[in-house]
């Protein structure tokens, strides 16, 4: 019996709940009951504990997994939260099942986001992102130079570390593509703003393997192909360190 017990926020997230980070917060704010205590962060559980969400018990799903691609508008905020944002990506997309973001685009920006209701791949998409290509297309205010390309490429020091080297390659006079393989908050806008550009607009057109191929606001399944090659991917890279 001993051996089935899982830590809280890994059971959420095996079962398709939320991911491991959600489950945190929910853990965090008092939101989750198992068998009518609180629970507490780092707690493990079994199958058969009673285990209650805003006083509504959790299940494990059965039916199939849902992975989406959505093409994310100016303005939509990546939360779950339904309570904290009104324009919040969740009521956004109005999908039948309880979903989430893999990730997140700020509000001010567009373009490629994923969501699923299989909790444990975000946790290992989230932990492999650390090596794996994000691709951006970003406007700014002014005139793109060539140290300005070189310095964004080379590494900028930003949230008291410095951006691990990446592409960056000028588009036109004042739009250049960049390839990420971090994540860090607000990452491009920041590096901009230390060499005194200002962003006017961020569109994220990969992830990956997968590539943005729909209009704005509209979302698709992954393809048997992607999906295929994101496990595959997510399987080689499992044991990927954390730190940057």
């Amino acid at each position: 019996m001993q051996d089935q017990l899982v830590r809280l926020n890994k059971y959420l997230s095996e079962i398709g709940y939320c991911s491991r980070r959600a489950a945190d917060k929910l853990i965090e704010q008092g939101r989750v009951m198992v068998n009518g205590k609180s629970a507490e962060m780092g707690m493990k559980v079994s199958p058969n504990d009673l285990i209650l969400v805003d006083n509504k018990s959790v299940e494990a799903r059965k039916e199939e997994f849902v992975y989406l691609a959505l093409n994310k508008p100016v303005g939509i905020v990546c939360t779950t939260d339904t309570r904290v944002e009104k324009n919040n990506i969740i009521e956004f997309i109005n999908y039948h099942k309880r979903i989430f973001p893999i990730g997140r685009l700020d509000k001010m920006s567009e373009g490629l986001i994923l969501l699923t209701d299989d909790g444990d791949i975000v946790n290992k998409i989230l932990r492999a992102s650390n090596r794996h290509e994000k691709e951006y297309i970003v406007t700014v205010d002014k005139p793109i130079s060539q140290t300005f390309i070189k310095r964004m490429a080379g590494g900028i020091p930003i949230l008291g570390t410095i951006t691990r080297k990446c592409k960056v390659e000028k588009i036109d006079n004042t739009t250049f593509k960049i390839v990420l393989t971090q994540g860090l908050n607000r990452q491009i806008r920041r590096m901009c703003d230390y060499l005194n550009y200002e962003v006017r607009s961020l569109k994220r057109t990969r992830i990956m393997h997968i590539k943005l191929d729909l209009p704005s606001g509209k979302y698709r399944e992954l393809t048997k192909n992607e999906l295929s090659e994101l496990k595959q991917l997510l399987r080689s890279s499992r044991k990927t360190s954390l730190k940057n």
